[in-house]
């Protein structure tokens, strides 16, 4: 089985599966186990431990004060974004090679890593509702994916992901003042207000859920478990009703290298699009993009990994092999007359 190297360390290959390929295209998700070996969960652990204890601080990010009492730092560290332009594990955890081994397969071979965050979700911390990643972030072509890498054990009692199967065929429904990215171009789509409410009497996406009651899926994962879902699934999370188990998570947004990317976390860039903010992780690509600041290995810095999509010259994309695995193939040079 191959090797990839990874800031000093070698990791297996993991090679998709056609079956694994067919899960997430139907469901609109994919579960894969054991994808992120335990000594790097438990890197990530500690530094989160040490982060809430203050014992580890971010660069540029101002520590909560010391005034806050252990409830009120709890909602200061609920959530964090895009800290892996700031920390060294949280740019290698973003571009963990077993991760990108999945999403080359599922929506590559050219991959573009866009967003991290990190959840703590504690004992009594909320979820968020029903929402659409690609309501949020917009990729033309739409090629987003998540990718949720479990921290701890993620269950139904502190507040494991839900998916709704089969919402992945459903567009990206908008809000009325047109603040995010929607699908308006559709004569009858109408548009919905308060995307990610935990009230599901005020989420707008409540209704289009209820159109696959049935299909609602709890996605109950152990440490070091990946949960891929594409932008259009709907989901959501419940609040940690557990008396003392952390739910920790580690998520990734990608897209497609090749796809036009007009969002950067809300922070400034030049032009029509913000790919030059975002970093070449598989692949190669004809738009700009950015070097990862901490060196970690990747597509954007390795040649190995950008060019062996490029065979003698001749077109390379992952396709079904015989053994039932995705992997690279050559394009057929026939001609087909339908």
């Amino acid at each position: 089985m191959a090797m990839t190297a990874a800031a000093g360390k070698q990791y297996e290959t993991y090679r998709v599966s056609v079956q694994e390929y067919v899960t997430f295209r139907e469901q609109g998700f994919l579960v894969v186990k054991g994808l992120v070996p335990q000594d790097d969960v438990q890197e990530m652990l500690e530094h989160l431990d040490n982060l809430l204890a203050g014992r580890e601080q971010i660069p540029g990010i101002e520590r909560p004060s010391f005034r806050l009492n252990a409830d009120e730092q709890v909602q200061y560290w609920q959530r964090v974004h895009m800290l892996h332009r700031l920390l060294p594990l949280h740019e290698r955890f973003l571009l963990h090679p077993r991760v990108l081994d999945v999403l080359e397969a599922l929506i590559g071979p050219d991959v573009l890593a866009l967003q991290s965050m990190t959840f703590f979700k504690l004992p009594g911390q909320p979820g968020q509702g029903y929402h659409q990643d690609s309501y949020y972030i917009p990729t033309f072509p739409d090629s987003l994916c998540g990718a949720w890498v479990a921290l701890d054990r993620a269950d139904e009692e502190n507040g494991c992901l839900w998916m709704t199967a089969g919402s992945q065929n459903e567009p990206v429904y908008p809000d009325p003042d047109g603040h995010n990215y929607g699908q308006r171009e559709l004569g009858d789509i109408g548009s919905i207000l308060n995307a990610s409410h935990i009230d599901e009497n005020k989420n707008g996406l409540t209704k289009i859920a209820r159109k696959y009651t049935g299909h609602e899926v709890k996605a109950e994962v152990n440490p070091g478990d990946a949960v891929f879902f594409g932008g259009h699934i709907l989901h959501r999370s419940h609040s940690n009703h557990s008396q003392d188990r952390k739910r920790r998570a580690f998520v990734g947004h990608y897209c497609n290298a090749r796809s036009w990317v007009p969002w950067n976390h809300g922070e400034p860039y030049e032009g029509e699009a913000a790919n030059d903010k975002h970093i070449l992780v598989r692949g190669t690509t004809h738009l700009p993009y950015a070097q990862p600041k901490f060196g970690t290995p990747c597509a954007a810095n390795t040649p190995d990994l950008a060019q062996r999509h490029r065979v003698a010259g001749k077109a390379m994309s992952m396709m079904g092999n015989m053994d039932g695995t995705m992997g690279m193939s050559e394009h057929g040079e026939e001609v087909h007359e339908d």
